[in-house]
């Protein structure tokens, strides 16, 4: 399974909480390269960023699975992270160490792994050919599942727009191949 990384936001170079917003023009054009298997089912979260880096990776329309979809992190999203820090510093503590935790009103890191976990055990047995275009959050909560870890310890992977992360099924459980790889032609 190829998880790609949406492509850039505005959000994204402002560093803020996620939040649904339209991909950056010239990351949708580095989308493109290299281009996705053609027997691939491309799947997609909701976001419109998620969509339209799906869309330009495999010149189709991708399957939008809402599992993919980014954390809500409810009155957090569209906010930068340095802001939150300084007027919410104990609920954003609490969010960065106890996965349960929800303090700014939206979904946990242990329900966003939750439901990413229950989507990747859905596609196991087509793996090899499914490839997933979402935010950060749900790879680092595939990563989680897929070694056992904590969401707030999965945190600690960098996932750079548009890079890559491969999971590979294997007799109970995944292999990870590859994380935050950069798309080479």
């Amino acid at each position: 399974m190829l998880i790609i990384r949406q492509a850039g936001t505005p959000g994204t170079r402002r560093a803020c909480f996620p939040t649904p917003e339209d991909a950056d023009p010239s990351g949708l054009a580095q989308a493109a390269t290299p281009a996705l298997p053609e027997d691939a089912v491309v799947f997609a979260a909701p976001w419109p960023a998620a969509v339209a880096t799906a869309r330009a990776a495999s010149g189709r329309e991708p399957v939008v699975a809402g599992a993919l979809a980014e954390a809500d992190y409810g009155t957090w999203a569209g906010r930068p992270f340095a802001e939150i820090a300084e007027t919410e510093p104990e609920g954003l503590a609490a969010w960065l160490t106890d996965p349960g935790a929800a303090p700014h009103g939206g979904e946990s890191l242990a329900g966003l792994g939750a439901r990413v976990a229950v989507w990747l055990e859905s596609v196991r047995p087509d793996a090899a050919r499914v490839v997933a275009v979402c935010d950060a959050g749900p790879i680092r909560a595939a990563l989680a599942h897929a070694l056992g870890l904590t969401a707030t310890r999965a945190a600690s992977f960098d996932i750079a727009p548009l890079s890559r992360t491969e999971l590979a099924a294997r007799h109970g459980g995944w292999r990870i191949a590859y994380v935050n790889r950069k798309a080479t032609l």
